[in-house]
């Protein structure tokens, strides 16, 4: 495999969550070689400081919600720069496929019959409960692992991420982009079936130097506690942080 960018394509990256250190070296060879960077604005600067310095960057990310560019200017981009022949790295936080509106990116590449790739990246979750030393499954605790998020489409309007009866018991649920109505969140789940003694970690800024850490049950969740933006819960009995 050809791990440089190639001139006409695009590519649907990861940059893990935040720790330069857990990029993926095909990450970082398209960090070395693509003409135009597309970042999410949680991509880190120690991240895009890895760029040769021909690169063009021009960041694409929301800041509090709100988008500096249009999805649809984001497609734009994107299908320029190819179709004049440049490499295009669309680097997201975390894993391309999970809560990054890839399908979208997918579908207007496909419709322009853009060639692509998509390069895996390490998502929160796993980076998060590796730093935590904790499982996310367990064979006496969990066997089932849920990832949700709490934000949805503009035409959405749920609060909380929901499903069909009531959260197994031997499950982990890891809510991505959950808000700052943590109590309101927490009295839903418990509402829906999770016993509110179920471990509860908070973790903001996950692998990062700011990373802060709250540790609780899901009764005794805190708004006040957690801190700031992006924050990845982890609920479930597999759980293990002091």
């Amino acid at each position: 495999m050809n791990v440089a960018a190639q001139p006409g394509t695009v590519y649907l990256a990861g940059a893990g969550p935040g720790d330069p250190n857990l990029l993926t070296l095909w990450v970082l060879r398209l960090l070395e070689t693509a003409d135009l960077i597309l970042p999410d604005d949680l991509v880190s600067a120690e991240i895009l400081s890895l760029a040769h310095a021909g690169a063009e960057v021009i960041p694409v990310g929301k800041r509090c919600g709100q988008p500096r560019i249009t999805q649809a200017e984001i497609h734009v981009l994107m299908l320029e720069a190819a179709q004049a022949g440049r490499s295009v790295l669309r680097l997201k936080s975390g894993d391309p496929l999970i809560f990054g509106r890839a399908g979208e990116e997918i579908a207007a590449l496909r419709g322009a019959k853009i060639p692509f790739e998509i390069v895996p990246g390490i998502t929160t979750a796993f980076a998060a409960a590796a730093r935590l030393k904790t499982p996310l499954t367990d064979r006496s605790a969990a066997s089932k692992l849920i990832l949700a998020t709490a934000h949805h489409a503009a035409e959405k309007l749920e609060l909380t991420p929901k499903w069909a009866g009531a959260l197994p018991k031997d499950a982990t649920l890891v809510i991505y982009m959950p808000g700052r109505r943590f109590r309101v969140l927490a009295e839903d789940l418990i509402s829906s079936g999770i016993a509110g003694e179920t471990p509860c970690v908070a973790i903001s800024k996950a692998t990062t130097l700011d990373e802060h850490v709250y540790s609780t049950t899901l009764a005794r969740l805190d708004d006040g506690a957690v801190g700031p933006a992006p924050v990845i819960l982890l609920i479930g009995n597999a759980i293990q942080v002091p």
